[in-house]
């Protein structure tokens, strides 16, 4: 078999080799100039990613408008900051499969996990974008085996270090929009990691409200758990102590879950997505454009 490196040899993959090369080199330092190098990568995409700025700004305009101009300037750098360190993480979790991170975690709550898993109907993690994703799933790792689901990256050279990564961590991969294959692991006893809280068009979606306004939110959680039967378990992980640590809570699976009303169910899902949001703001994923889909007769908001 071809080995990587002549797979990937034409020149339009020499700046991911020499991306890649800086990665496995910070991932080495320690973890407090680790954390330094991805708030100063942060910085730079604040001042040269003007479009995504935009979709941050805009985000944050419509969730939080009472914020002053300055409060939201604010708020967008440290989305930034949290932005690009949300790299080295990934690169942490991909590249090292977290190696070094335990000592750095607290995970509360595992017994709530461990007793949805005891019903033996496979368990549903709810999960969010917040920025600590990919190395939470590290962590997370340690303590059960779980599939998560992905999206594959249009660059051949990344996807295969992704693909690499998540064989160390995951053994059963979802493709993002393989809503079967997860309803075949749940019903296999598996636990599996879903985040419902981006905009996947309106298509099996609810407008329901998040931070007050209609987001096109998708239906398929509760879908998911009414076919299967299996519980829902959410959790949240932020970055504490200034990025020095690690925090990941799960909580009790929810209560009468699903519902008669799929649309009463979306609104838990979102309401919960606040909550964690409120937390740290500044970790949530604001770069995806939350409300690109709109109620007919409403105006765009990008």
């Amino acid at each position: 078999m071809m080995s990587t490196a002549l797979r990937f040899a034409h020149p339009r993959y020499w700046l991911t080799w020499i991306g890649l090369g800086l990665l496995h080199l910070v991932v080495r330092l320690p973890h407090r100039l680790r954390i330094a190098v991805g708030a100063g990568l942060g910085r730079l995409g604040y001042r040269l990613a003007a479009g995504r700025r935009r979709v941050v700004e805009r985000n944050l305009a419509v969730c939080f408008p009472t914020l002053s101009s300055a409060e939201r300037d604010a708020l967008t750098r440290a989305t930034f900051w949290s932005g690009g360190i949300s790299i080295v993480e990934t690169a942490i979790a991909w590249l090292t499969a977290g190696r070094g991170i335990d000592a750095r975690s607290k995970v509360e709550g595992l017994e709530y996990l461990r007793a949805a898993m005891a019903e033996g109907k496979g368990v549903i993690l709810l999960g969010t974008h917040m920025s600590t994703l990919d190395l939470a799933g590290a962590i997370i790792s340690r303590h059960i085996t779980l599939d998560v689901m992905y999206r594959a990256n249009e660059n051949p050279l990344i996807e295969h270090i992704m693909t690499n990564g998540r064989a160390k961590l995951y053994p059963h991969p979802i493709e993002r929009n393989d809503i079967r294959q997860v309803i075949r692991n749940v019903r296999a006893g598996h636990v599996v990691w879903y985040g419902p809280d981006q905009d996947y068009g309106a298509r099996n979606a609810e407008f329901v409200p998040f931070f007050g306004v209609p987001a096109a939110t998708t239906t398929a959680l509760s879908r998911i758990a009414r076919i299967t039967g299996a519980p829902v378990v959410p959790f949240s992980h932020f970055r504490i102590d200034g990025g020095a640590r690690y925090r990941v809570v799960f909580y009790k699976a929810l209560a009468d879950f699903p519902s008669s009303s799929t649309i009463a169910d979306t609104r838990r899902v979102n309401q919960f997505v606040e909550s964690c949001v409120e937390q740290a703001p500044e970790q949530y994923w604001w770069f995806h454009r939350r409300f690109k889909t709109r109620p007919e007769g409403e105006t765009e908001v990008y």
